[in-house]
């Protein structure tokens, strides 16, 4: 609360005084759900930065970002982003290639 304005917190208190929610986190917790559902473009920037730090899978990534998989590459690259592909040893994917021929 104390990087909240004079007025912000007035409004908060007023809410939680009033009875519409139970303390001040729960009008903090509701006005970021409400901003992140009305602003797509900032599910798709935290989409990017989990994905880019590596604590989500590019799935889920896209679910965040509330777009398909393709749709979130695409954003990706248009931003220059380079995803990390891993790929087994030539060597081994060729090994298991020669089983099936």
């Amino acid at each position: 609360m104390e990087a909240l304005s004079a007025d912000l917190k007035r409004k908060v208190k007023a809410l939680v005084s009033g009875g519409y929610y139970a303390s001040d986190i729960e009008v903090i917790k509701d006005a970021v759900k409400r901003l992140f559902r009305e602003d797509a473009e900032l599910n798709i920037n935290a989409a990017i930065e989990l994905y880019r730090k590596e604590q989500v899978s590019l799935s889920k990534a896209s679910e965040i970002a509330g777009m398909t998989t393709i749709e979130f590459k695409e954003i990706l690259k248009k931003r220059g982003f380079i995803r990390k592909i891993e790929a087994r040893p030539a060597a081994e994917m060729d090994k298991k290639l020669k089983k099936y021929l």
